[in-house]
């Protein structure tokens, strides 16, 4: 059975705190940009899982 990472991701209000900060930042290379709140989500999953980067599903990118 296939779990969604629904739950575990961000809220639209914990997201509308962050964005301001990633956004503000941006990289003079010319590289397509990511998207960052995904890119967040994912990190915050290792971190409460203590998971290896390795075992980070392919959902987060």
């Amino acid at each position: 059975m296939e779990t969604s990472l629904a739950r575990d991701l961000m809220s639209d209000e914990e997201w509308a705190f962050f964005e301001r900060f990633i956004l503000a930042v941006r990289a003079p290379n010319g590289r397509k940009a990511a998207n960052h709140r995904l890119v967040l989500d994912g990190i915050f999953w290792i971190a409460r899982t203590g998971a290896p980067w390795r075992d980070l599903p392919g959902e987060f990118g």
